[in-house]
């Protein structure tokens, strides 16, 4: 097997190569979802989901056949022992010894970068949920990823739940737009993201820390994957202070469905339905801008049972379950790879 590591801003063939494997896959690997489109795919590999930096390797066996590829995510400034694995090899070559290899390369460079702990996610049985088993990895925390039909959803009982909301928020005001944060709002949005640190997180692992160049850091990944991006923010009247906000990506290539972000309530302002409310404004924004949407994907951590009340009475419905899993760097580097 031959490592070659690209530039996915730059190096367009190996980008392309890497997204064929994955369209090969998607059918067993996730069939619940939509595949991402190549602008999608290409802007994740380019940023990732985390703000940090990454390194991208493509796989090719001895006749030079794309077979594997994996991106390794390395934080700079939080959770600096670990680094984030996302690893795939080509259906038709699963079971050879190519994941282990390619596992083995990834926390070599780990290593190289001073990280002791190697972790990713997968779907409950799915072929990497085999494989993390099978190599000896760690389980951690699992999250449940959610769908709501919009085309099944019960008008009246959301009018009812929509009326408790806007009696129970009173006092707070919805804004609303498309595109970037707006400039002035982008150290609030910041602080809110920082207030939702008490959600479930793996043991050990630290949540990020949010400034305005965080928030402008995500933009360069959604600028480049080519997404639609909505955020609803609730205004507290009187001090005029931003007290929660949600967003939610629709990729232009797949308009049928919307991808959650974040929905997040500073602490002094919870208890307000706020959560709730800014989901609602959400809604009536799409139904404006996206008429094509179909359906919206979240996922939730067990434990984050705020969150999954509100969703639970909106109307999602589970569709899968994902486990993080954790394994000592080290040890994965000297696993026989034959």
């Amino acid at each position: 097997m031959q490592m070659e590591r690209f530039d996915p801003a730059t190096d367009a063939a190996q980008v392309r190569a890497c997204h064929g494997m994955y369209l090969a896959g998607a059918s067993v690997d996730d069939p619940h979802a939509p595949p991402p489109s190549f602008p999608g795919f290409r802007g994740w590999l380019r940023y990732g989901w985390s703000e940090d930096p990454q390194e991208t390797w493509l796989a090719r066996d001895i006749a030079g056949a794309p077979c594997g590829w994996f991106v390794l995510t390395v934080p700079e400034r939080e959770n600096r022992s670990y680094a984030y694995l996302h690893l795939f090899v080509h259906p038709a070559r699963r079971r050879a010894g190519l994941g282990r290899a390619l596992a083995r390369h990834a926390a070599a460079r780990a290593v190289r970068s001073g990280r002791t702990l190697l972790n990713g996610d997968t779907r409950e049985g799915s072929a990497g949920d085999a494989f993390a088993r099978t190599v000896g990895a760690r389980e951690g925390i699992t999250a449940v990823r959610r769908v709501l039909r919009l085309a099944t959803l019960s008008q009246p009982a959301l009018a009812g739940l929509r009326a408790t909301a806007q009696a129970t928020a009173r006092g707070y005001s919805l804004l609303r737009w498309e595109g970037p944060v707006r400039p002035e709002h982008a150290a609030a949005i910041a602080a809110v993201t920082n207030a939702a640190d008490d959600m479930p997180t793996a043991t050990g692992q630290e949540a990020q820390r949010w400034d305005a160049a965080r928030v402008r850091r995500t933009e360069l990944r959604i600028a480049a994957q080519g997404q639609h991006f909505y955020t609803v923010v609730a205004r507290h009247d009187a001090s005029g202070e931003l007290a929660g906000y949600t967003q939610l990506e629709v990729d232009p290539l797949v308009p049928e469905w919307g991808y959650q972000g974040l929905t997040a309530v500073a602490r002094p302002h919870r208890g307000h339905r706020l959560g709730l409310l800014v989901k609602f404004g959400m809604l009536d924004l799409l139904a404006a801008r996206e008429p094509a949407l179909r359906h919206i994907i979240t996922g939730n951590a067990d434990g984050n049972e705020h969150m999954v009340a509100i969703n639970d009475a909106l109307g999602f419905e589970p569709l899968d379950r994902w486990t993080s899993w954790e394994m000592d760097a080290a040890a994965v580097m000297l696993r026989d790879c034959a």
